[in-house]
């Protein structure tokens, strides 16, 4: 007998909903028997976890490129490895996040290519979890969060899903089915992603605040690594040089960035901008970036995986996007002591203090941009001051205090009856 008509056939309709809902809620879709038997072993082996018991973790990305999510996710992997936890990654077989988690020593449940909606990376997954498998699913991106749900439901497994996009669901619906009974907590990476949420109807109780993490360099750059980058640029000390990353997105502002160098160049002719990230020979010959490029007001320092030398060579970053969840390559760049100037959307007031660390401007405005970049030209012992500002800023948002604080939302999740309360507690809110 399959699960489903075990559930219609125990109650009636109303056993139905009743198991149904207990299975949303986290319960396992099994007969009693089955329950019992499996429940007191989860129940001894919840009862013995301490806050020294190291935990077993499944992260769910199915992104195929390493943008800043997979970056994030290996950054908690690492952290987490340190401190002593299991982890398997699941990901698609020819994504790029694949190739570093193995590179980086992590087991690996590879998503088939060709596999309509995962489903054999589905099975595959719950057959893992029906053994031995993790304790803890935690999906990074939006299928993921399906594919973790489908994957555990009826099991004890918990979910996470982090949410890093700051747009609403255009059915708000969607999004409080969605989030109520696919995830038992959601991370969200900054105060204004944890507002869309709650505006888009995710319980409060179920949100969690874990802004992205990185890794605060113990070296800072100097006038050598400054001279030394410039001079793989064939730049200067006589050039003011900006910096940005994100390619061509449009999402992340370049062609603002470009308007801006335009409206300067009478102003600040040796404004120079340096653009990183990947683009290929085809998006840049059907960009206005070719025309800068081949002026050379523009140059290209492609895919970098370490940025220090990016950084080095810089006298500005700028963030001018449309819209970010937090903006983590600003904190990067805050961290190399770099002043920051990024649009007033998003995340990015949360890490960029107008006057202080940086300058926030209007979004989709050239002109504002362009004034800012004037005026962190005309002031070098002000960009300094901003810069040292930045860096002590930036250690707010260290990657160690990323982990402890993901850690702590794991061990919360698998108290026992924490969970269990959390869900009637937003019943009852509900229901009031």
């Amino acid at each position: 007998m399959g699960v489903f008509s075990h559930l219609h056939l125990q109650a009636g309709r109303a056993g139905w909903c009743a198991r149904l809902s207990d299975c949303l809620d986290g319960g396992p879709l099994c007969p009693p028997e089955i329950r019992q038997a499996c429940g007191t072993r989860e129940k001894r082996q919840r009862q013995a976890l301490s806050p020294e018991t190291p935990l077993s973790i499944a992260h769910v990305d199915t992104g195929h490129e390493l943008r800043g999510g997979q970056r994030q996710l290996l950054l908690l992997a690492h952290g987490l490895r340190e401190r002593g936890h299991s982890q398997l990654i699941v990901c698609p077989e020819a994504s790029e996040l694949r190739a570093h988690a193995e590179a980086d020593g992590f087991p690996v449940l590879a998503l088939p290519q060709n596999d309509f909606k995962h489903f054999k990376g589905i099975r595959e997954l719950r057959q893992r979890l029906n053994g031995t498998g993790p304790m803890l699913l935690h999906a990074h991106d939006g299928v993921g969060q399906t594919v973790s749900w489908l994957a555990s439901f009826g099991t004890r497994v918990r979910r996470i899903a982090t949410r890093r996009v700051t747009y609403l669901p255009k059915r708000r619906i969607d999004y409080r089915l969605k989030y109520r009974h696919t995830c038992h907590a959601v991370v969200a990476v900054s105060l204004f992603v944890g507002r869309i949420l709650e505006e888009a109807g995710v319980p409060p109780g179920m949100i969690n605040v874990i802004p992205d993490g990185i890794e605060i360099p113990e070296r800072l750059p100097d006038s050598v690594s400054r001279r030394a980058a410039r001079a793989g640029w064939r730049l200067d000390e006589s050039e003011f040089v900006i910096g940005h990353l994100g390619g061509i997105s449009k999402e992340k502002g370049y062609d603002l960035a470009l308007k801006a160098l335009e409206i300067l160049s009478d102003r600040l002719p040796n404004a120079r901008m340096v653009l990183g990230g990947k683009i290929s020979i085809e998006d840049l010959a059907a960009s206005p970036l070719a025309t800068a490029v081949a002026s050379g007001q523009v140059l290209l320092s492609g895919y970098q995986e370490d940025l220090f030398e990016l950084f080095s060579g810089l006298d500005i970053y700028i963030m001018p996007s449309r819209s970010e969840g937090l903006g983590s390559s600003a904190l990067m760049a805050m961290a190399h002591a770099l002043p920051v100037i990024a649009t007033r959307v998003g995340g990015l007031p949360e890490i960029v203090e107008d006057g202080k660390t940086g300058w926030l401007v209007a979004p989709e405005s050239a002109d504002a941009l362009a004034q800012a970049i004037a005026a962190a030209a005309s002031n070098p012992e002000r960009l300094k001051e901003l810069g040292s500002n930045a860096r002590l800023r930036s250690m707010e948002f260290s990657a160690d205090r990323m982990v402890e604080r993901t850690e702590a939302l794991y061990r919360r999740l698998i108290t026992p009856g924490q969970a269990h309360q959390a869900a009637t507690s937003q019943r009852m809110r509900a229901s009031g």
